[in-house]
């Protein structure tokens, strides 16, 4: 029967309590809470492990489920945001069904929390073991969703970042449509000289991978188009493009990247910017691909229009990108004066420490400035106040660099609106989390990579884009789509209809149908938040696995 909760002697609940070496045994006393877990009703069984996540710790609860015929499984352990899909899959490989799983958060909620205070640590964990305990009794087991796939992906985007992506994805095997706004793809690439730290011609690269996509017969190019539509979820995405001056053409994709990059920023009213004498390093890097620079003494400022109140964030590249630059202007013409005004050098890995290293050893001079005191640009020359003698410089000037960061695009806010996915509070996409799922959106199915995500140099766009194709990868290489079965369900016996639900819903999973007038979730879109549970008047949605019952057993074991 439907969240009927099985006679005390059908139960039989494993209890699985880990140490996780010291990390949880080191604060709380594991040995005592798995004494306490195997007096709780329904537990046939409980059992301490040192690493339940080992292979040793993963046989254990195997062997638990067989040879004690467990049906219902409990672990008390760290995250179930990082372990509980181990767990569950553990489970299924006993022939138990994943959904009889529950995890207790005993790491981050007791021992790392209550680290100076082990016997309120121990009897917390006993309190959430005991909670969890009681949940585990009224699971239910249920049955992943399946669903038709699409083996197509469509690149929004034709840089460094949407190349890479588009050029994998082709060369796997997989259709590629590769959309790009511009009559010409290779985003910034195409106006940059030359790549750090090797000195190799951006032009080239760019050439080598748009050859490497054209020669493909599995990718599509729409170059000067936009996407001007998009519905559907993964697996089975609708799209519209719209070339610049044609009629709009419909293509189906089972994932999509986001690549559409970032622009330099215009230092417009700033450091006596005209884009002559006082220019950008974008524009210095068009100047010098097109020749030898005439300027002797140049001097470049850092951190212009960036970690600022009206932008607070790094750009990181724009370090790197000076050093380059000043580099190359002294390989040109050693007995050029190349000077770098620095609030803070962002140089991050080994290669770029040693360009660093290494232009300090070919002339190029470097200065800290403050930023309560910046360089004041004045016909000829740059002063500037240094910190550590007290008193202002001048440096003799025929040319100022002024390093900008890089900004998003002006439709990334509308591009954001029509895939359904997040900006930060600085423009940029926004990932679902930076270190579990630093490519992917919250919403399943889209990627995103380079500097559409955040300002990247030209190695990271590619390994960003190589990324988001191994992703996507994941999930059309497979014969159909498989998703977690805690989702929503509204019961049409009890919906009236009153579409409260549709309000609440951030994935825009639940459709109202007026011949029925009762609301319906397409269970591949919903993420199993439970908005929509929370908010129904009639109590007629509820979120498997949280169900009313099992929570309030939870309730009532505290």
């Amino acid at each position: 029967m439907r969240g009927k909760k099985p006679q005390a002697d059908e139960l039989r609940i494993g209890v699985f309590i880990c140490d996780c070496g010291s990390n949880i045994a080191g604060h709380l006393d594991c040995s005592s809470v798995t004494e306490y877990a195997s007096t709780l009703p329904g537990v046939a069984y409980a059992k301490e492990n040192l690493y339940t996540c080992s292979e040793a710790g993963i046989g254990e609860i195997q062997k638990g489920i067989k040879e004690q015929k467990l049906n219902r499984v409990v672990v008390a352990s760290c995250s179930p945001r990082t372990h509980q899909p181990l767990f569950q899959n553990s489970c299924a490989a006993a022939e138990l069904n994943p959904y009889l799983f529950e995890m207790v958060n005993i790491r981050d909620q007791c021992s790392w929390v209550h680290m100076e205070e082990r016997e309120d640590a121990t009897q917390k964990a006993k309190d959430l073991v005991r909670m969890g305990v009681s949940k585990a009794a009224f699971l239910e087991p249920q049955q992943d969703i399946e669903a038709s796939l699409i083996p197509r992906v469509l690149v929004i985007g034709g840089g460094v970042a949407g190349l890479s992506a588009a050029g994998s994805l082709a060369a796997m095997g997989l259709d590629v449509v590769l959309v790009e706004k511009e009559v010409e793809a290779g985003g910034l690439l195409r106006r940059i000289n030359r790549l750090a730290p090797h000195g190799e011609k951006a032009s080239e690269r760019v050439l080598e991978m748009l050859l490497s996509i054209k020669a493909r017969p599995n990718a599509t190019l729409y170059l000067g188009s936009r996407v001007e539509d998009v519905s559907g979820y993964i697996g089975n995405f609708e799209i519209t493009i719209r070339p610049e001056g044609g009629e709009a053409v419909r293509e189906k994709v089972g994932c999509i990247v986001v690549a559409t990059g970032a622009v330099p920023l215009k230092p417009e009213g700033l450091y006596r910017y005209d884009g002559t004498r006082v220019v950008t390093q974008m524009e210095l890097e068009e100047r010098l691909a097109a020749g030898a620079l005439e300027a002797q003494r140049v001097v470049m400022i850092q951190c212009v229009g960036a970690r600022s109140p009206e932008r607070e964030y790094c750009s990181r590249i724009c370090c790197q990108t000076a050093v380059k630059n000043a580099r190359f202007i002294k390989e040109q013409n050693p007995e050029a004066h190349v000077h770098i005004l620095y609030r803070d050098m962002q140089m991050y890995g080994t290669e770029n420490e040693q360009m660093l290293c290494d232009a300090r050893g070919e002339g190029v001079r470097f200065d800290v400035f403050s930023p309560d005191q910046p360089p004041v640009v004045q016909e000829g020359k740059v002063e500037f106040y240094q910190p550590l003698t007290g008193e202002m410089v001048g440096i003799p000037c025929d040319l100022v660099v002024l390093s900008t960061p890089l900004v998003p695009r002006d439709d990334a806010q509308a591009l954001s609106q029509l895939l359904r996915v997040p900006v930060d509070q600085n423009g940029f996409f926004l990932e679902a989390h930076a270190k579990l799922r630093p490519l992917d959106f919250a919403t399943d199915g889209i990627f995103v990579c380079g500097s559409a995500r955040y300002p990247a140099n030209v190695q990271e766009a590619v390994s960003q884009g190589l990324g988001a194709s191994s992703r996507i990868a994941t999930i059309l290489f497979k014969d159909k789509l498989i998703t977690s079965a805690i989702v929503a369900e509204i019961d049409p016996e009890t919906c009236v209809g009153c579409m409260g639900c549709m309000e609440m819903c951030p994935y825009e999973a639940i459709t109202y149908l007026p011949e029925k007038n009762i609301c319906e979730v397409n269970t591949v879109l919903c993420k199993g938040c439970g908005c929509c549970a929370a908010t129904c008047p009639s109590q007629s949605a509820t979120l498997r696995g949280f169900k009313p019952e099992q929570l309030m057993a939870q309730i009532r074991a505290v």
